[in-house]
C-alpha cells in the first residue's frame, strides 16, 4: 500500500484548534501506524488546548489520546499485528489527524460486537480506570467505591467495570438525567451533588461506615470532603484536579481510619508501565466487551474538523459518556 505524503491534521493555535496539512509520520522502533478512523476526546485534550497540559517531550503536538483505526504500517521483526489488522490504541498524542503512531505493545484488538469507530472510545478510559480502580487502590469484590463524575467516560466505565468485578457503586453526578443514566449502567446509588451532600448521603447510605474506594477527578475542596466518607482502611484515588491543585488537609482522619491517599497521571508514564496495563486489560477485561456485559457509552460523535465544537460539548459538561471525532466523516 502506497501512503500519501501529507495528512489532515488538528493543531492547536493561540488557544483554538485548526485544521492544517501534516507529513504522515514514520513508524519508530517498535511501533505502527495507524489510519485513524475515529479518536476519542478527553478533557485533557481540552487542558492542552489551553496550554495547561504540555505533551510531554518527544511526542506529537496534536492532541488525542486514543484512536482506533487500521495498521498500513509496521516497524519490528517480532509484532503480533499485521498491516491490515483493525485495533485500538493508547496513544501519547497525535490521535486528532487521519493518521497516527502507536506503540505496537499498546494497541489492543477490536471486542467481538463493538465497530471500529465506538473502540475509539475504549483505551484511554478503560487504561485509566484499570489502573487506578485496581492496581493502585485494589478494589476488591464486596467492596464500595465511589465515583466523582460519574457520568463522564472514566465514571461510567468505571461503573460498569466495578459491578462487572462484583463491587458496590456510588457515583455523584450534576443532574438527575445524569444520575439516572448512572443507575442505568448499574450504579447502586447516585447523588446529585448540586442538590445534596454527598458526604451526608454516603454515610446515610453505608450506614456510617464510608466508602472503601473514591475514584476522585474533581480535587480543591473535595479532597477534605473525601476524607469524611471513607471507610477504615480506604483508598483515595486522585487522576485530575477539576477544582483546584490545593487544599486544606486535616491529618487525623488519616491517622485515625488509616486511610492511603493516592494519585497518578497516565500520559507521562512509560512504555512498559501501559504495555502492562493493556495485556491486564486483554485478559481481564477485553472477554467482558466482548460479551457484552460491559460496552463503551457514546454520546455524540464529531468529524474531525468539527474538534472545536467536541471541545465545546466537552467543556459544556453535558454529555453523558464519551465524545468521538470521526476521521472519515471529513
Amino acid at each position: 500500500m502506497k501512503l500519501p505524503n501529507t495528512m489532515l491534521a488538528i493543531e492547536i493555535v493561540a488557544g483554538a484548534l485548526k485544521v492544517t496539512e501534516r507529513a504522515v509520520p514514520k513508524p519508530g522502533i517498535n511501533q505502527v501506524l495507524i489510519k485513524v478512523v475515529a479518536a476519542g476526546v478527553n478533557r485533557p485534550d481540552v487542558m492542552q488546548r489551553k496550554g495547561l497540559y504540555p505533551a510531554p517531550i518527544g511526542t506529537s503536538d496534536i492532541p488525542g489520546l486514543e484512536i482506533s483505526g487500521i495498521i498500513v504500517a509496521i516497524n519490528s521483526t517480532a509484532s503480533t499485528y499485521n498491516v491490515g489488522d483493525a485495533v485500538c490504541a493508547l496513544v501519547s498524542g497525535g490521535g486528532y489527524a487521519e493518521y497516527c503512531l502507536a506503540s505496537i505493545a499498546h494497541c489492543l484488538p477490536i471486542p467481538s460486537g463493538l465497530t471500529l469507530t465506538d473502540a475509539a472510545a475504549l483505551p484511554e478510559t478503560f487504561f485509566t480506570v484499570w489502573s487506578n480502580v485496581f492496581d493502585r487502590a485494589q478494589l476488591q469484590s464486596g467492596e464500595t467505591l465511589l465515583v466523582h463524575g460519574g457520568s463522564s467516560g472514566i465514571g461510567t466505565t468505571a461503573i460498569q467495570l466495578a459491578k462487572a468485578f462484583a463491587a458496590k457503586v456510588i457515583i455523584t453526578a450534576g443532574s438527575k438525567a445524569k444520575c439516572e443514566r448512572c443507575l442505568e449502567l448499574g450504579a447502586d446509588a447516585a447523588i446529585n451533588y448540586k442538590e445534596q451532600d454527598f458526604v451526608l448521603e454516603i454515610n446515610r447510605l453505608t450506614n456510617d461506615v464510608g466508602v472503601n474506594v473514591i475514584l476522585d477527578m474533581i480535587g480543591g475542596d473535595y479532597f477534605s470532603r473525601n476524607l469524611n466518607c471513607m471507610a477504615d482502611e480506604a483508598r483515595l484515588v486522585q487522576i485530575a484536579i477539576q477544582n483546584g491543585a490545593k487544599a486544606e488537609i486535616n491529618l487525623l482522619p488519616i491517622m485515625l481510619k488509616r486511610l492511603t491517599i493516592t494519585g497518578s497521571t497516565l500520559r507521562a508514564r512509560d512504555d512498559l508501565f501501559k504495555a502492562r496495563i493493556a495485556e491486564k486489560l486483554k485478559q481481564q477485561v477485553w472477554p467482558l466487551l466482548s460479551n457484552g456485559t460491559i460496552k463503551p457509552i457514546i454520546y455524540q460523535r464529531f468529524a474531525l474538523n468539527e474538534a472545536s465544537k467536541a471541545h465545546e460539548l466537552m467543556e459544556s459538561s453535558h454529555h453523558i459518556g464519551k465524545i468521538l471525532l470521526e476521521t472519515s466523516s471529513i
